[in-house]
């Protein structure tokens, strides 16, 4: 099967089940550490994507988690808030391109047509960033007045007087607590798109998305805030407009796992572990349980917080 060309047709979920089970397959072959992983569960084969095996994300962490033998073209990091950082090893940074252009533009609008302004200061800093890579690639096709924006928070409020007077849609992505700082000088960013994404780094108190959505609204004089959802383990994300319910490209599926049970899943909006499926990372391991909690609604899934330590340390004990 060609998965490249596959996986961004999707179609269908009939279509979606038969090349993730291809992919399960060909992974459980050629990925060392989830191959060994599976061995350890000693599962039956799985015959829907509900039965498929998913590693827990901090193996990003200690394993290299690659599904090939081609040469790496580069490695993203996470931003290492936790801990030690994760390292995401990309074969073929094309497969990146097209997911996070497609997406992007199917949810957020085309970036060709934007100014995009982008705070992302600590991601800059530490280096290795995948969000710091597709926004870059996003800025440098978008309108001229485009740019990342360190320290000097008011030109951001500049290029966004400019791109009003050109009659421009104005996009502003921005880490949390940089956006935070932007609410200080109580701009008007009424005509703006606000993404927010990465939460507070360990430079603030964490909140709620209810909470920080607010805040926001009335420190940038917004209407509604959007979101990102996306991770260094991961090449595909998810985009929640206004109502803090996120949707994924074809490409990419939410499972909400029971908490003391891995292998049963939540439905009717009941809280769970959230698993993720990204076809697109055919080269790394393509099912994930991460240390998010979220819940499904009909049109999508919401964040509700993170796993504790203690929640997600029997995950690995399966494999020690």
């Amino acid at each position: 099967m060609d998965w490249k060309k596959e996986i961004f047709a999707v179609e269908s979920e009939d279509h979606f089940q038969e090349i993730a089970l291809s992919i399960f397959h060909h992974q459980k072959q050629h990925c060392k550490v989830y191959r060994d992983f599976i061995h350890y569960l000693s599962r039956p084969t799985p015959k829907k994507i509900e039965e498929i095996p998913f590693l827990p994300i901090s193996f990003f962490k200690t394993h290299t988690v690659v599904s090939n033998q081609q040469k790496i073209q580069t490695t993203f990091k996470s931003s290492g808030t936790g801990g030690d950082r994760s390292s995401h090893h990309v074969t073929d940074i094309s497969l990146y391109q097209q997911s996070f252009q497609i997406s992007y533009d199917h949810f957020m609008g085309t970036h060709k047509n934007q100014v995009i302004l982008a705070l992302l200061p600590n991601y800059l800093e530490q280096g290795e960033s995948s969000l710091v890579y597709m926004v870059d690639q996003l800025i440098k096709e978008a309108n001229p007045l485009s740019a990342f924006v360190l320290n000097d928070l008011t030109e951001v409020i500049e290029r966004y007087n400019k791109a009003i007077e050109l009659n421009k849609e104005v996009v502003i992505f921005g880490v949390s607590y940089a956006l935070l700082d932007l609410c200080k000088l109580t701009p008007d960013l009424s005509e703006a798109t606000v993404i927010e994404t990465g939460g507070m780094k360990g430079r603030r108190k964490e909140l709620t998305k209810q909470e920080l959505h607010n805040t926001l609204k009335a420190g940038l004089n917004c209407q509604s805030i959007s979101s990102e959802y996306g991770m260094t383990e991961l090449l595909s994300q998810a985009y929640s407009n206004q109502n803090g319910i996120f949707q994924t490209p074809p490409w990419m599926k939410i499972l909400i796992r029971q908490v003391n049970d891995p292998f049963k899943y939540q439905h009717d909006k009941k809280t769970g572990g959230i698993n993720i499926i990204d076809l697109a990372n055919i080269n790394s391991c393509s099912f994930i349980a991460s240390q998010d909690l979220g819940k499904l609604h009909n049109d999508g899934f919401e964040i509700m917080g993170r796993f504790d330590h203690s929640d997600i340390r029997g995950c690995n004990l399966l494999f020690q």
